[in-house]
């Protein structure tokens, strides 16, 4: 009785505010179901890291293909954020510190690889989403041992020290797509006389040497492509080099393929790693020609993922390099006449028995391939920067690092100075802030100004996988 009393008089009393109340749950009702929709799930993610590539480099590349008033194909992706590299024992990263927090999560050292700063192995997204039943492949137009890609499948307490022990995790950690140069490292000289090729073939890889042989495999899940001993050929190079090594589109498209033969989706890194090879020489021309060839593999990623819905699609770089900027003095018109890359051109210089640079193929070079006329004071200026040039690091680069330079100084390029690139521990790399871009279920996290350690977390979260920030891999407890 009572209980029936105190229900119909709690009816009486809130009698006046029901129609408030249903108004109220109306409302709630209309904005209720965007509140709780379910976000989509990504079953593919693909990550594509232009190395070395900042806004100048973007700029220089979109200017000279299109003109000011142009778009590169990664600046029409939905989202888009600011994002800082440095490392954990300095301000400006180098590339195996830079990959490595991309991969991990995880702030480490510059020349380390996978492994945090006290050196234990830390497990990368390429290790989460293979942990969680998903295929897993790299890509790089450098070396497949290089940093950045190390940095997803290896790790190493030194990059270069490290590249056979690389080669070696790369198998064992049965990656199963791996394209790029590097072939050098996986041959009997560097593996204590095995043939690791070999054990790739023996385990059930497609295997390519070249452009036709990539295009030739069809039915594989497994993929081995070595295009070069080292580096691959610079796409400004492609043509005198009668290259026979697939483009970095091509490549990605056949990872794509082979990868997406799985029920359960895909991680791919992809990386236009010469866009950072090019800006160390101070190559614009060079920039310009890899920076436009990585905007063409994110045009044909984002046109595969099209209308799928299920493929994140993330666009960005390790690092700026050299500060490259399109200057308002820079002679378009003159960088682009060149037709082949410093590094080329510093190989038909001819030297004396004394190893010392002939003044007269210095004039031929720079004539013949860049259409400049130098004075013989600036002959012997170049040859005397050559002699007394000491880098601290790519010893090996300081003749066509010069030539770009010296090019970039006569067309009025904005670059960092040559005594900067010298004095440098990374080779000229800068702590500019980079650009991030992103496309597909899980892109509208990309926002704002974020750490390079953010992006595996961001992915990881929008593909439900499993992942620890700087958890130690297995064998590093054992």
């Amino acid at each position: 009785m009572k209980k029936t009393f105190r229900k119909s008089y709690i009816r009486k009393l809130f009698q006046p505010y029901r129609f408030g109340l249903l108004l109220f749950s109306c409302l709630i009702g209309i904005t209720h179901p965007i509140q709780a929709e379910t976000k989509k799930i990504p079953k593919n993610v693909i990550l594509l890291i232009g190395d070395g590539m900042g806004l100048g480099a973007m700029e220089i590349a979109r200017q000279f293909e299109y003109g000011k008033t142009g778009v590169l194909h990664m600046e029409k992706l939905d989202h888009v954020a600011l994002m800082r590299t440095y490392s954990a024992n300095n301000h400006v990263t180098d590339s195996a510190a830079g990959g490595s927090a991309i991969a991990t999560g995880v702030k480490t050292n510059n020349e380390s690889i996978g492994v945090d700063v006290n050196g234990n192995e830390v497990d990368s997204v390429l290790d989460a989403f293979e942990n969680h039943g998903k295929k897993v492949g790299i890509i790089s137009t450098n070396m497949v041992v290089d940093a950045t890609p190390a940095a997803f499948g290896a790790s190493v307490p030194n990059r270069w020290t490290g590249g056979a022990d690389i080669a070696r995790q790369l198998f064992d950690n049965q990656i199963d797509v791996i394209l790029g140069g590097g072939a050098s490292y996986f041959g009997e000289d560097k593996q204590n006389g095995e043939d690791l090729v070999k054990k790739f073939k023996k385990a059930g890889y497609g295997i390519a040497t070249t452009k036709d042989e990539l295009s030739s495999i069809h039915k594989t899940d497994k993929l081995l492509g070595l295009f070069h001993p080292t580096y691959m050929n610079f796409k400004l190079d492609k043509e005198v080099m009668h290259s026979q090594e697939p483009s970095l589109p091509e490549m990605t498209a056949k990872a794509i393929s082979v990868l997406s033969q799985g029920d359960k989706g895909f991680f791919l890194m992809s990386e236009g790693a010469r866009i950072d090879s090019m800006e160390h020489a101070a190559d614009f021309t060079g920039i310009w020609k890899e920076t436009i060839e990585f905007d063409q593999t994110v045009k044909e990623v984002v046109h595969w993922a099209k209308n799928r819905n299920d493929t994140l699609i993330v666009v960005l770089a390790d690092h700026e390099t050299m500060g490259i900027s399109a200057s308002e003095t820079m002679n378009i018109a003159a960088l682009k006449k060149i037709r082949a890359s410093t590094e080329f051109m510093s190989k038909q210089l001819t030297f004396d028995r004394n190893h010392e640079i002939k003044p007269e193929s210095v004039s031929s070079v720079f004539k013949n391939y860049a259409h400049i006329s130098l004075t013989d004071k600036e002959v012997r200026q170049f040859i005397n920067n050559v002699r007394k040039n000491r880098t601290l690091v790519y010893p090996q680069h300081r003749i066509d690092w010069e030539i770009g330079s010296t090019i970039a100084r006569h067309y009025k390029a904005g670059v960092a100075d040559r005594s900067i690139r010298a004095a440098s521990s990374t080779g000229g790399h800068t702590a500019n802030m980079i650009p991030v871009f992103a496309a597909g279920p899980g892109s509208e996290d990309i926002d704002g100004v974020i750490e390079n350690t953010d992006i595996s977390k961001i992915i990881t979260k929008a593909a439900d996988v499993p992942f620890t920030p700087g958890e130690h891999k297995a064998k590093s407890e054992e």
